[in-house]
C-alpha cells in the first residue's frame, strides 16, 4: 500500500499532462536547458545590450506557447 503512494507520487503529475514518467523527465529536461538558455542570453545581454536583444523573450514566448494548454 505505502508502494502504491510512492508511486502515485510520481506518476500523478505526468498523467495529468497526458505522459509517462520519463517522458515529462525529458520534457522536464528539454524545458530546463531552453530555460538555461533564455538566462545566458539575458546575462550576456545586460552587460552587451546589442546582443541577444530578443533571444530571452523569445524562447520564453515559445515555451510558454509550448506548455500553456497541457493536459486540458
Amino acid at each position: 500500500m505505502a508502494t502504491t503512494r510512492i508511486a502515485k507520487l510520481f506518476t500523478e503529475h505526468p498523467a495529468s499532462v497526458d505522459e509517462t514518467y520519463f517522458g515529462h523527465m525529458a520534457f522536464a529536461a528539454w524545458f530546463s536547458s531552453r530555460l538555461f538558455m533564455a538566462a545566458g542570453a539575458a546575462l550576456i545581454h545586460a552587460l552587451l545590450p546589442f546582443l541577444f536583444e530578443t533571444t530571452a523573450s523569445r524562447i520564453v514566448r515559445e515555451l510558454y506557447e509550448r506548455t500553456h494548454n497541457r493536459g486540458r
